[in-house]
């Protein structure tokens, strides 16, 4: 049976498939490795025999305190204090930075290695793929930890393209749609929705 264009669909079996074409996979793969290039190393591996506690307070395997400058690295790694919320508004600022700070001390790493995962099982999937012929399609089968791992890089793709484009979610159905087709954001934007319904399709087969 063939497969819808741009759409996952479940597997019998479990897991998910789509019919991607040689150009959706080149954009992708492109896509998926300049995340890699935007995210940067995560954390070194520990030895085999490290002890977890020790590893996790090493100086050298804690991230960064500071918050990222780019606007897209913001969008990966938010701050976990951006209040004050309800329950933080007698906090002083300061410290809610310093609770921030800490937080992204150790926790950045792990994250960013995660995603740095994500990004990669993604190209390693689009790798093993050979469209047929000139207009021919290839199948991606994803199973296992494969379609939770497209998931993190769908979201993570689109959280940087959002941030390039200065947008939020408030802001598709308003602007997206509307711009002309002179537009220079154009293309960024119809990449974008693009993987919105990749990233949609494929929450519904799980």
């Amino acid at each position: 049976m063939g497969r819808s264009a741009g759409m996952f669909e479940a597997l019998k079996g479990g897991g998910a498939a789509i019919a991607l074409d040689g150009i959706e996979i080149s954009i992708l793969r492109s896509l998926a490795v300049q995340l890699l290039e935007l995210i940067g190393p995560g954390a070194p591996e520990p030895e085999e025999d490290a002890d977890p506690l020790a590893v996790l307070f090493a100086e050298g395997n804690q991230g960064p305190t500071e918050r990222p400058s780019d606007p897209a690295l913001i969008r990966l790694f938010p701050d976990a204090y951006g209040g004050p919320g309800p329950e933080d508004r007698k906090v002083d600022p300061a410290e809610l930075a310093a609770r921030s700070a800490e937080f992204r001390r150790f926790t950045e790493n792990d994250l960013r290695t995660r995603k740095r995962e994500d990004a990669l099982a993604v190209v390693r999937s689009l790798d093993g793929l050979a469209p047929e012929g000139d207009e021919g399609s290839a199948v991606l089968e994803l199973t296992g930890e494969l379609p939770l791992r497209w998931l993190g890089a769908l979201n993570d793709l689109r959280l940087t393209i959002a941030a390039r484009l200065d947008i939020t979610e408030d802001d598709e159905s308003a602007v997206l749609f509307r711009l002309p087709d002179d537009d220079p954001r154009k293309p960024m934007v119809m990449a974008y929705l693009w993987l919105g319904g990749l990233q949609e399709t494929l929450v519904e087969t799980l």
